[in-house]
């Protein structure tokens, strides 16, 4: 049991460090930029940021790794849109991003929310790690605030943005699976022996009630712990073979999940 949670507590750690790199070249539509780097994940999220002046930048755009040539050591990643800090009252630049901007990966990877079926669980993943943890009471806030007692992929970013918190945890079946908190992009699958036999939902918070709006996606009580996460894991990893196998081999009442993969057989 040592083992596996040191080999957790490895792979938790292994996302602290911010990345900074250049931008070497700008597709046409400014839909997709360049970057050399050694190594990196597809799926991690960050920014695009233009110096201003020295000690001043400015964020331009929302950035994730959309793709790595490991010979080449360069990195694809998609630009959309930036509105964390949206206010009508602010003024805010009209800079286009060019070669020479830089992007920033991997901003807030020392914070991290774990999603857990139980508080035992919760307690015995988060308490030896020296990430950041911020409490699911907070996310479960967030919902409440939202009338989502069933969490959507638009919370979890919603939580990420106001919380600054960079990687998402949850655990299934066993398994902990690191996610980037915007894009929901797989970076790690951890082994974790662990019993839930009992299950809170929509997870472990000290919250005791979320309330709901009056419809809408999203305003139902979550009646059933796996089935959403995975579903929602999907959605953002539909090739991912891993995930795949571990459905197809797992619960039979899992398998209408795999007709979410772009993977068949």
């Amino acid at each position: 049991m040592k083992y596996i949670f040191l080999l957790i507590i490895i792979t938790l750690e292994l996302f602290g460090v911010v990345l900074k790199s250049p931008i070497v070249a700008v597709n046409e539509d400014e839909t997709e930029v360049s970057i050399n780097i050694e190594s990196i994940d597809v799926g991690v999220s960050g920014f695009v940021v233009h110096e201003i002046d020295k000690g001043h930048t400015a964020i331009l755009k929302n950035a994730t790794v959309s793709s790595f040539d490991e010979k080449n050591k360069i990195a694809k990643v998609a630009i959309s849109e930036f509105n964390g800090f949206s206010n009508s009252a602010l003024p805010d630049g009209k800079w286009s991003v060019k070669v020479g901007d830089s992007v920033i990966l991997a901003f807030g990877y020392t914070r991290g929310l774990l999603i857990a079926p139980n508080e035992e669980i919760y307690y015995r993943v988060t308490k030896n790690s020296k990430l950041q943890w911020v409490h699911p009471d907070i996310f479960a806030t967030i919902l409440s605030f939202n009338g989502h007692p069933t969490p959507l992929r638009s919370d979890f970013s919603e939580m990420s943005s106001s919380t600054s918190v960079g990687l998402v945890f949850i655990y299934l079946d066993k398994k902990v699976y690191t996610l980037d908190a915007k894009s929901f992009k797989i970076l790690a699958i951890t082994d974790a022996e662990l019993e839930d036999s009992e299950v809170n939902l929509p997870f472990y918070t000290r919250v005791p009630e979320i309330d709901a709006a009056w419809w809408g996606e999203g305003s139902e009580e979550l009646d059933a712990y796996e089935p959403h996460y995975y579903k929602l894991i999907i959605e953002a990893n539909p090739d991912s073979r891993e995930l795949y196998d571990i459905i197809k081999n797992g619960d039979k009442k899992l398998e209408n999940l795999l007709e979410d993969f772009d993977i068949k057989g």
